[in-house]
């Protein structure tokens, strides 16, 4: 057993290295638990970022070594290992790793979600070279450009009409022959003369060598396979919170997301999750941030009370 910390942060994406930032301005005793060898979350897999505030045109990993210098900066200690388990004990919690176990009296689970891959040839190889899983991130690289969205559900709806009035041309593929999105979505799609749907289609392969050039689809009622040239392609198929294991802590929605408001309160006392992981509207990079900074205030409420 380490020794006991009143903080013990899980993750080390922009709510996570936010959280930390703080925690230490508060002279709280902290740790912060990553699972990879590098920190950064997902930003790491993102070629640029346009729209966090200060740092245009920044690499993702840019970014990211910008918020890990900051929080070593502070002198927050950030220890490799993942998290396996959240257990109450001794007035607090006992967090297991895989070599190790830590002793708190509060956590923040900042450990983000990933995107619902379509684990296609070429999507990996050209993750922020043109495969996207954002729209509103990544869609001003692609102005009067020629993009797909795949998906049918709100949020590739909601990608395409906001890259409609971007792009000169946008296709969604969609593997079925309607829609799931919400009635008003597909309403205002439908009205789009720069919006092409591809019914019963499915992609099978993404093109490009250093970019992307095209897509390979599948007509599931012809049996047929055609390409598509594009520029980008952005995948919304969904996202999969990253708690496997650790669900048990706090209560979660039928996602798999923690249910945990602005302030970051789960169900358990001395839990907060903050980030990808909990519920909420928008996930980006600053609002992770923020999420970071609020749970702190919120672990300082709880801590003074004990």
């Amino acid at each position: 057993m380490k020794k006991k910390y009143d903080l013990v942060i899980l993750g080390s994406g922009p709510a996570g290295i936010t959280a930390g930032i703080y925690a230490m301005r508060a002279k709280l005793n902290t740790l912060l638990l990553e699972k990879g060898y590098v920190t950064g979350g997902q930003v790491l897999n993102t070629f640029e970022v346009d729209n966090y505030p200060g740092m245009p045109l920044i690499s993702g990993i840019g970014l990211g070594e910008a918020f890990e210098k900051h929080a070593r900066e502070t002198g927050l200690p950030i220890e490799q290992g993942e998290a396996t388990g959240i257990t109450s004990a001794d007035g607090g919690f006992r967090i297991e790793t895989e070599q190790d176990t830590y002793q708190t009296h509060t956590v923040i689970i900042a450990t983000g979600a990933r995107h619902r891959l379509l684990n296609i040839p070429g999507e990996k190889e050209l993750i922020g070279r043109g495969v996207s899983y954002c729209a509103t991130c990544d869609g001003a690289f692609f102005k009067d450009g020629i993009t797909a969205v795949v998906g049918g559900g709100d949020v590739a709806v909601e990608d395409a009409i906001f890259l409609s009035r971007i792009c000169k041309k946008v296709y969604l593929i969609h593997r079925r022959d309607k829609l799931r999105a919400a009635k008003i979505l597909q309403y205002r799609l439908m009205q789009l003369e720069n919006v092409e749907i591809c019914w019963d289609h499915e992609v099978k392969e993404i093109v490009g060598d250093r970019q992307v050039t095209g897509i390979e689809i599948y007509d599931k009622q012809k049996n047929s396979r055609s390409r598509l040239d594009v520029d980008g392609i952005f995948i919304a198929v969904g996202i999969l919170p990253n708690n496997q294991g650790l669900e048990q802590i706090a209560a979660v929605d039928r996602a798999g997301y923690y249910i945990a408001g602005e302030d970051c309160k789960t169900s358990t006392p001395g839990v907060f999750a903050a980030g990808d992981i909990r519920t909420k509207t928008l996930r980006q990079i600053i609002t992770a941030a923020a999420d970071g900074a609020n749970a702190v205030a919120s672990v300082l409420e709880y801590v003074e009370k004990l």
